[in-house]
């Protein structure tokens, strides 16, 4: 007997690349401010940019760019289980 798995891609997405590029930039402004002692460069630029990165990737990913649900998460709000109200 198989078993259904689903498919996993382990990140490997348009929304995770994305996402992990601009957080990567993000550290390279944020650590070139804080060798150059600028802080509101660390702040806005580097941690900033990393926040921004997780958003877009977020967004991404609700756009369906991203790692699809797996099936048992798909269908909770349309669960066929019966009710048991009592």
């Amino acid at each position: 007997m198989a078993e259904h798995r689903s498919h996993n891609e382990h990140g490997n997405t348009p929304a995770g690349w994305t996402a992990v590029i601009i957080m990567v930039i993000g550290f390279v402004v944020g650590a070139i401010a804080v060798i150059q002692l600028n802080w509101p460069l660390f702040w806005i630029g580097g941690v900033g940019v990393v926040v921004l990165g997780a958003i877009v990737g977020k967004v991404m990913q609700m756009m369906g760019m991203g790692q699809p649900l797996p099936a048992e998460q798909q269908g909770a709000s349309t669960s066929t289980a019966p009710d048991h109200d009592g």
